[in-house]
């Protein structure tokens, strides 16, 4: 992800709730940036991750602890479930 002045940002999610849709505010609005990319999965819960804001758009999943995704998955929110 890019910030407003072009260089890369990093976001950080700590302890991220349960089953609860997070939008990433920084690449929430699609008309005014582009998205997130390059996704890593240090939970104990599997991230779905989506192509648009409110959880929204296709659907990928990263499994626990290692999953992450490269520069084309790219990412404007996020759920984390307990994985089955």
């Amino acid at each position: 992800m890019s910030g407003l002045d072009g260089r890369p940002l990093r976001l950080v999610l700590e302890n991220p709730p349960s089953g609860e849709c997070i939008t990433l505010p920084e690449v929430a609005d699609p008309g005014a940036s582009s998205p997130a990319h390059s996704p890593r999965n240090r939970t104990d819960e599997v991230a779905l991750v989506f192509t648009e804001p409110d959880c929204t758009g296709r659907e990928f999943a990263l499994r626990p602890r290692t999953g992450y995704g490269s520069e084309r998955l790219e990412l404007r929110s996020v759920v984390f479930v307990r994985p089955e």
